[in-house]
């Protein structure tokens, strides 16, 4: 990966920054930009709601970040600058509360596809503006939306995530979910949709080893969920208990819903499916590097550590960079997770 070397706009024109933090959480969450100005520059500007860009190179074509400056604080020497992304737009409409929007009889998304209806949602709640939907594609498989049909008053971000979360490729040995997230196409942010990466086919975009490039690591022992209920419709269920591994980890639930399973058998055996996919991903990794700056969400990259157990391939799932007009650091959020429904339930195993 290239060094860079930050490069802060406001409204297009350079801003004479002292130092930033830029976080992505990931996970359909906005990303927000933090920086220092001096107070020489920024005290003397109306800096509300101006957008923002984060470069991280001066030559990049697009931007890492495009937002909004949404809180300014004065300090004696310094004003700091707190931007979001368009994401906190679509989820928060730009203030405190929740974009919502009222489906109503007239004014629906009914028999859409997602990515349409997603399209539909964005222009009903005036959101196309921030948030483009020229490249948002659809999920695979594609589906309609759902039924009975959305009625009343609902958030932005719960339709896209109801939309979501009926879209599971069930093509693989696991099912894979679809997520969505944000690109930049150099003038404005643009929402696309894309299938879930798996770990263990999908390319790998970089390799991260203790000896060269990792500064810094922390592991996260997740719990496993050792027994596991599955249900389809309204009455049928199967459960899947490991009692070997109840005597390792506990006992800790987890209750997932499939309505593609027809039968009490083929729940058991999807449940014993998720079981051993949140055993394979029973550590997750925060790394601290000076490379990985470009990397995306939904990226897989390979670890090499001394411990095999913890070495393989990974997904970034968040990102963070601390960074100055000299120097900077990077903070990657990963983990092994391969797909599963569990990104859509409500009863979580972490």
């Amino acid at each position: 990966m290239n060094e860079i070397s930050p490069r802060i706009t406001i409204n297009g024109a350079d801003a004479d920054y002292l130092d930033g933090n830029y976080a992505s959480p990931g996970g359909l969450k906005a990303a927000a930009l933090t920086f220092k100005l001096p107070l020489t520059y920024g005290g003397m500007k109306k800096l509300w709601n101006q957008e923002v860009c984060l470069y991280l190179n001066k030559h990049d074509s697009s931007p890492l970040f495009r937002g909004w400056i949404k809180r300014t604080k004065l300090n004696p020497n310094e004003v700091e600058i707190y931007a979001e992304d368009a994401l906190g737009y679509m989820i928060k409409s730009g203030e405190a509360s929740q974009a919502k929007i009222v489906l109503t009889e007239q004014d629906n998304i009914d028999g859409l596809s997602a990515g349409a209806a997603i399209k539909r949602i964005l222009d009903i709640s005036k959101l196309s503006a921030k948030v483009g939907t020229d490249i948002v594609g659809n999920t695979t498989p594609v589906v309609t939306t759902v039924r009975p049909p959305l009625r009343g008053v609902f958030t932005v971000h719960d339709i896209i995530n109801i939309l979501l979360s009926k879209a599971i490729d069930t093509s693989g040995t696991l099912p894979r979910p679809n997520i969505a997230r944000l690109v930049d196409n150099g003038t404005k942010s643009q929402i696309i949709i894309e299938l879930e990466a798996d770990v263990d086919s999908d390319p790998i975009v970089h390799v991260f080893d203790e000896k060269t490039n990792i500064t810094n690591l922390t592991i996260l022992n997740r719990k496993v969920p050792t027994i596991i209920n599955v249900v389809t419709g309204k009455t049928i269920k199967g459960t899947f208990t490991h009692d070997t591994a109840i005597d390792a980890y506990d006992r800790t639930y987890l209750d997932v819903s499939n309505d593609n399973l027809t039968s009490p058998a083929e729940c058991k055996d999807f449940a014993e499916k998720l079981f051993r996919a949140n055993l394979h991903v029973q550590y997750e990794y925060g790394l601290e590097t000076f490379e990985g700056s470009y990397l995306n969400e939904n990226d897989v990259i390979r670890i090499q550590t001394d411990e095999p157990k913890f070495s393989g391939n990974y997904r970034i799932i968040g990102k963070k960079i601390s960074f100055s007009p000299s120097s900077y650091k990077v903070g990657i959020n990963i983990n092994r997770k391969p797909p599963t429904l569990a990104e859509y339930i409500s009863s979580r195993d972490n």
